[in-house]
């Protein structure tokens, strides 16, 4: 594996600037917990090592289980989770390609939210592929700093 550009100390105005909103999420209608396993959802489906175990260890920290959390790979499988919709909708938003976030998802989401918290929802999701796509492309690792 070669080695990529250090991102973060490249570009720490670009990192700083796109960091901002952290402190949005933090303050959101989406509770920490939910948060944190939308993140998960997402990093998961993209493959990115150093978000999982990120978020992982968030959910750890807000007191999730580890069956929920090893888990959240197979969720339609399992019948503990209740933030269906909310995982359904990290689906479609996440693989957005096809069949491009389909109303049976957004009914099913919106039926549980409230319009901005289904504006925030999405923007969590959206913010969780855009930081995976970065730490993918320059092969961040877990445990890495910097």
């Amino acid at each position: 594996m070669i080695k990529r550009a250090p991102y973060i100390k490249t570009a720490p105005e670009a990192i700083k600037a796109f960091s901002s909103g952290a402190g949005y999420f933090e303050n959101s209608s989406i509770e920490p917990r939910l948060r944190y396993l939308v993140q998960l959802r997402v990093s998961r489906i993209n493959g990115c090592a150093y978000c999982v175990d990120l978020h992982t260890n968030q959910l750890r920290k807000e007191g999730e289980t580890p069956q929920r959390i090893d888990c959240v790979l197979v969720w339609r499988e399992v019948p503990f989770y209740s933030e269906r919709a909310a995982l359904e909708w990290t689906e479609a938003v996440t693989l957005i390609k096809d069949p491009h976030a389909p109303d049976s998802a957004y009914e099913a989401v919106s039926a549980q939210f409230a319009e901005k918290e289904l504006i925030d929802l999405t923007l969590v999701i959206a913010d969780m592929n855009f930081w995976n796509r970065i730490a993918i492309s320059f092969k961040r690792l877990p445990g890495k700093r910097g």
